[in-house]
């Protein structure tokens, strides 16, 4: 992590851990807005704003799905780090499917943190929302950017698709309130226990919410408001599909694969086929990525499973 702007330390997964030795994962530090109407310093424009993401992570991946769906390609240009873990963290290069920094030039992300903030203390985390204008991060909290990106680019996107519509808002935040603790975060509070009884806890809310919301899909909804695509559905998305290729083995969730909940498997399916998703997932990058992860895989050994040829990968 960083300390007071200063590279410090091998990079480790484990930010910091509560009472049991349960994970705790860092809280985001730059939270600024973009806004079409004026009301922040950050106004939507063209070509000002610069995404930096990694594929293998699914924070980083909902910003990606979200500027796909709303079509600012051409308005938000993307850097993708390297899959493989430093010692210094994310890093970009020329490991098929990323890139190298053409905005700032940095071989580290670590380093923008540093000419955003130069005694910036903490972990240097993707996504990161870059403004080229003022040479700043904007914001590094995937679910702040991706209402940005859903609302805060008025005409300049395409707003045939509301992600976060004013009549679901309620049911959305009860959802992501469930979904984000037990599973997107439950995932990796598993992962990276650090004593049996944290684990346990984490992998129990793992499953508990995947059969949760197996009995949900039961009335034959497309997706897990109905029949229109919200944030809520991009946020579980972006975990069922890391879920048998990464989490199932190397996070210790083994009780269940997703294939072996049939409607969950469908729905995975369903999202697949969502115009403009499928492009936001790279299998390679993601088991490449989190079998890098040395405190869990010392010997970076990246296994050959499990096939996934029926999702079409």
């Amino acid at each position: 992590m960083l300390v007071n702007g200063k590279w410090s330390a091998e990079w480790h997964p484990v930010q910091a851990t509560d009472k049991q030795g349960g994970f705790v994962r860092q809280t985001s530090r730059f939270r600024d807005r973009i806004s079409s109407d004026g009301s922040t310093e950050f106004a939507a424009e063209p070509d000002r704003y610069h995404l930096y993401v990694a594929l293998i992570c699914p924070w980083a991946s909902r910003t990606l799905i979200t500027r796909k769906l709303k079509g600012l390609e051409s308005l938000i240009s993307v850097s993708v780090v390297e899959p493989l873990l430093s010692e210094q963290g994310w890093r970009f290069g020329d490991y098929p499917g990323a890139d190298r920094d053409s905005v700032n030039g940095a071989e580290y992300l670590h380093e923008l943190y540093t000419r955003a903030d130069a005694d910036f203390t903490g972990r240097a985390t993707v996504p990161v929302l870059w403004d080229k204008k003022t040479g700043t991060i904007v914001n590094n909290e995937s679910a702040d950017i991706v209402r940005m990106l859903n609302s805060g680019f008025g005409g300049l996107a395409d707003n045939r698709i509301n992600l976060y519509p004013e009549c679901l808002r309620e049911e959305i935040d009860a959802l992501n309130a469930q979904i984000y603790p037990r599973l997107n975060n439950g995932v990796y509070r598993a992962g990276f226990a650090t004593t049996q009884i944290s684990y346990q806890q984490a992998c129990n809310e793992v499953f508990e919410q995947m059969d949760e919301l197996e009995t949900r899909l039961q009335d034959g909804r497309t997706f897990l408001l109905g029949e229109r695509i919200t944030e809520a559905d991009i946020r579980l998305f972006v975990t069922l599909i890391r879920f048998d290729a990464a989490y199932f083995g190397l996070f210790k969730c083994n009780l269940r694969r997703v294939r072996d909940y049939p409607l969950l498997n469908r729905y995975l399916k369903s999202m697949l086929s969502v115009s403009g998703v499928r492009e936001t997932v790279n299998i390679d990058h993601i088991k490449q990525g989190y079998y890098s992860i040395k405190a869990l895989n010392p010997n970076g050994i990246v296994p050959a499973g499990p096939d996934l040829s029926d999702y079409g990968f």
